[in-house]
């Protein structure tokens, strides 16, 4: 229990003697299991992702099959690269697409799908998690971000501090401090994996430069420019962790979200 805490150090592991020996109850915290029906919607989330991942395997094998014929396709939206490539294909190369059609055929069965569990998400968070429209003023949150995060949490009151939810999400580094030593160490990558990687790929986006200018980005961008060794790297984690905060405190309070307000 002390050496494999992933937020190690003096202070924790005195703590944690004293609660072993007094045998205390603490330390058998109770688990808060999501409800069926979350499980249900967060599976129709996971679905389409799915989906998505499959589909772009299938765009790189058909873009890789003809870049060994000597042929370079451009790289539009995957919504609409098998149109791109029949088109294509068709003025120059009628052969290969018909050889190539099979695989262009299963795209657009894939994209079709993808288009009406889009429309079934888009239907569920509008009657049945109407509180994401609070997390969707923030400019980089999309339906599925704040979605699988409200149906991940359960709860906005579960924890005692917004921040802690960073914790949760796996976002804070882990921690080995002992006498002298204190080493710096990645994320603990705790929690749910699917929802922590929207996040950071949220927060890629916000530091980039179709960014909106908010304080979120101001910070990261700061962080950034510190230098060193994964200093963007880092200052993405940490945009990550900000926005989780951020989402919590404007769920929980039911407030309209202000580009120019830190959450706590």
């Amino acid at each position: 229990m002390i050496y494999k805490n992933p937020r190690k150090s003096d202070e924790l592991d005195a703590r944690m003697l004293a609660k072993l020996a007094r045998v205390d109850v603490s330390l058998l915290h109770p688990i808060e299991h999501g409800s069926e029906q979350a499980q249900r919607d967060l599976l129709e989330i996971k679905l389409r992702d799915n989906l998505v991942r499959q589909r772009v395997d299938v765009i790189s094998a058909v873009r890789f099959t003809l870049k060994s014929m000597g042929i370079r396709l451009a790289s539009p939206k995957t919504s609409c690269f098998a149109k791109r490539a029949r088109g294509y294909l068709r003025e120059r190369e009628a052969e290969l697409l018909t050889m190539i059609e099979p695989s262009l055929e299963v795209i657009d069965v894939m994209t079709a799908k993808i288009r009406e569990l889009d429309r079934a998400i888009a239907k569920l968070y509008e009657e049945q998690y109407p509180e994401t429209s609070y997390l969707m003023a923030i400019r980089v949150i999309g339906p599925i971000t704040a979605l699988s995060f409200i149906l991940t949490v359960g709860d906005p009151k579960r924890f005692a501090k917004n921040r802690d939810v960073g914790a949760y999400l796996g976002l804070v580094p882990k921690r080995d401090q002992s006498g002298q030593v204190d080493k710096e160490l990645s994320i603990s990558k705790c929690g749910n994996a699917y929802l922590r990687r929207l996040l950071v790929s949220a927060a890629q986006y916000m530091l980039g430069p179709f960014g909106e200018e908010c304080d979120i980005r101001t910070r990261g961008l700061r962080l950034a420019e510190r230098g060193g060794s994964g200093a963007k790297k880092k200052a993405v984690v940490a945009t990550a962790r900000k926005l989780s905060v951020v989402m919590m405190a404007v769920w929980r309070e039911r407030a309209e979200y202000n580009t120019t307000r830190q959450a706590a």
